[in-house]
């Protein structure tokens, strides 16, 4: 009997982790700058770091392109 309810319960653990477990993360937009043209732009993937002409305009993270896009025009990096 004991090994029986040990045995649930450890079961009821083992299945009950997957459930804690954050869901994945969302969208993230990011504003990227090239320094060649003075062009900000939008994009879904993390910038690389490694391009020389490609910086990152600001270190937000936006939710959607809409925010994304509407932070392009407060930047003072955009605005040269």
């Amino acid at each position: 009997m004991k090994r029986g309810l040990l045995s649930a319960v450890f079961v009821l653990v083992l299945d009950c982790s997957g459930l804690a477990q954050p869901a994945g993360p969302g969208p993230a937009f990011y504003v990227v700058l090239n320094s060649l043209t003075k062009n900000c732009t939008v994009v879904d993937k993390t910038p690389r770091t490694d391009t020389p002409n490609i910086t990152v305009a600001s270190d937000t993270i936006y939710r959607t392109r809409a925010e994304a896009e509407a932070a392009i025009k407060t930047l003072t990096a955009c605005k040269q």
